[in-house]
C-alpha cells in the first residue's frame, strides 16, 4: 500500500504545538508543508509508515509519546526529546537511502533504543 500524500501548510501549522512540523505521518497519510515536498522527506515519512504498520499503528503512537515524554522527564528540550525518539533516529539515519525500505529489517527501530 502506498501512502496518501497531502500537501498542506495549514494542517502542518495546526499540528505545530510542541515543535515546528514540516511533515508528519498519520497512517496512511503523509502530510507535508509545501517547502518539505522532496524525496528525502517523503522517504523519511515512508519509514514511519513501515514503523506504524508493524506496530499496528496505535502502539506506534503510544510508544512515540512515551519516548518523547521520557526525554522531557529527563530534562530535554522539545527538540532534543523529539530527536531522541528511536523511530526518529531510524528515520533520520536512513532517509537519504532511497533503497532502505527494500532491505529494512522488521522492527529495525529497536536498534536505536
Amino acid at each position: 500500500m502506498k501512502p496518501i500524500i497531502i500537501k498542506s501548510d495549514k494542517i502542518t501549522k495546526a499540528l505545530s504545538i510542541f515543535i515546528s512540523v514540516g511533515a508528519i505521518t498519520l497512517f496512511p497519510f503523509i502530510i507535508l508543508r509545501s517547502d518539505y515536498d522532496n524525496p528525502i522527506t517523503i522517504n523519511h515519512e515512508k519509514i514511519h509508515i513501515e514503523q506504524q504498520r508493524e506496530l499496528f499503528v496505535i502502539l506506534f503512537y503510544v510508544l512515540y509519546v512515551f519516548y518523547w515524554a521520557k526525554g522531557k522527564v529527563q530534562g530535554m528540550s522539545n527538540d532534543d526529546a523529539y530527536f531522541n525518539i528511536p523511530f526518529e533516529k531510524e528515520a533520520y539515519d536512513n532517509h537519504y537511502n532511497k533503497d532502505y525500505l527494500k532491505t529494512r529489517e522488521k522492527h529495525a527501530w529497536k536498534k536505536y533504543l
